[in-house]
């Protein structure tokens, strides 16, 4: 830990110790303490001052608009009728008020057409704590709703990043005796997408993936059969949190235990998940296969064998890949052009890197200011390439 961080996290730790000094002499003396480590604390101050920013500009009811829809509606007005005036709202302010007024009506109760709109209203409108009160009042109603119904306020709750909100209604959906209120395939695919969306972690993947797998044996269990999407994320999530064998074992039953084909999407989560390992030959096994079903290799996939492939010290291999790779026009990055031609150095095939580097500019596959880079980085990792130059042995 650098010096600097320590001195941060020490002066951080002084704000908790502090107390007033009942000594009037010290006073000054904590004065300039407090002003040091209050430097520190001005970030949330910020986000302080930012809550009540927010607050003062917190958009209000429009009254007039609010009067001008309600008198749209007849004294004694249906649920399809106050389902319809909510949907032509463009306020959802005015919206949640309809709703809110029409609680108070006598003789009037809400129905799943109702609370369906009104979710949608503020759930676009990403008013989300509204929606929630919304939301929790459904939920109080016994034997009630609709699997839309149930299925949009999971949609809104995993776009609001609330994933335990989600899975409660999930659950709740789960404890209803209703049929036309049990979680369906589209249920499961909304939760699967949201424990995979925006996750880089592999730890947190990890977390993640115990949740996913249960709910994935509760669909099958459940008689749901699951799509290509329920799959591929299954895959996918298997892939970032590591478990590769598990990945693999869901590849081979695609098609023979469930009535789903792999498609590309398949193969490149599990060539780029492979390769990632080390497993360079799994990854070529499963390439081979996804070309013989007629799909293309995505960039993604093409770097990733390539690169691999070059660190593994097989060049002749890594460099028809990249062949491939420009023939299926796909893009490669600059990591595997620089892994490529370092390895090559390493090898001491600096002909080869030389030849390498002139063929992708002829050819255009990078543009000028790259191939300068890489000739800059291994001239300065290397030395003068020509002074070591041998007869070259591949063209690209």
């Amino acid at each position: 830990m650098s010096m600097a961080s320590k001195s941060i996290r020490y002066l951080k730790r002084i704000r908790f110790d502090l107390k007033v000094p009942q000594n009037p002499k010290r006073s000054s003396e904590f004065s300039s303490r407090y002003m040091l480590v209050s430097l520190f604390s001005s970030k949330s101050y910020r986000k302080r001052v930012n809550k009540r920013n927010l607050a003062a500009f917190k958009p209000t009811l429009d009254e007039f608009k609010f009067h001008r829809a309600v008198s749209q509606l007849l004294p004694r007005f249906k649920p399809e009728e106050l389902d319809n005036l909510i949907n032509v709202q463009e306020d959802p302010l005015v919206c949640l008020e309809l709703f809110n007024w029409a609680s108070k009506q006598p003789r009037f109760t809400h129905d799943v057409s109702t609370y369906h709109v009104t979710i949608k209203k503020l759930g676009a409108a990403k008013m989300y704590d509204e929606m929630d009160h919304v939301v929790n009042e459904v939920l109080s109603i016994p034997s009630f709703g609709s699997e839309v119904l149930y299925n949009t306020m999971i949609y809104f709750f995993t776009e609001a990043r609330k994933l335990s909100r989600a899975v409660n209604v999930y659950k709740h959906m789960r404890s209803i005796g209703k049929l036309d209120c049990r979680p369906s395939i589209r249920t499961y695919n909304l939760l699967f997408a949201a424990f995979l969306s925006k996750r880089s972690n592999t730890y947190i993947n990890h977390m993640y993936m115990d949740t996913m797998s249960m709910l994935f044996k509760q669909m099958v269990d459940d008689g749901i059969d699951p799509d290509i999407f329920a799959l591929n994320s299954m895959i996918k999530g298997y892939v970032l949190s590591l478990h590769l064998n598990d990945a693999l074992r869901l590849y081979h039953q695609m098609g023979v235990v469930y009535d789903c084909r792999p498609n590309s999407f398949t193969f490149d989560y599990l060539i780029h998940g492979l390769c990632s390992q080390g497993r360079t030959c799994n990854a070529r096994k499963i390439c081979d296969e996804m070309k013989a079903k007629g799909f293309v290799p995505s960039s993604k996939s093409y770097n990733s064998l390539v690169s691999s492939l070059a660190l593994e010290g097989a060049l002749d291999q890594a460099v028809s890949y990249l062949r491939e790779l420009t023939e299926n026009e796909r893009s490669a990055d600059y990591i595997t052009y620089w892994t490529l031609l370092d390895e090559s150095c390493r090898q001491q095939r600096h002909g080869d890197a030389i030849s390498l580097l002139t063929e992708w500019e002829e050819k255009r596959f990078v543009d000028r200011d790259t191939c300068r880079k890489l000739q800059y980085e291994l001239e300065m990792n290397y030395g003068n390439l020509y002074d070591q130059i041998g007869p070259p042995r591949y063209v690209l």
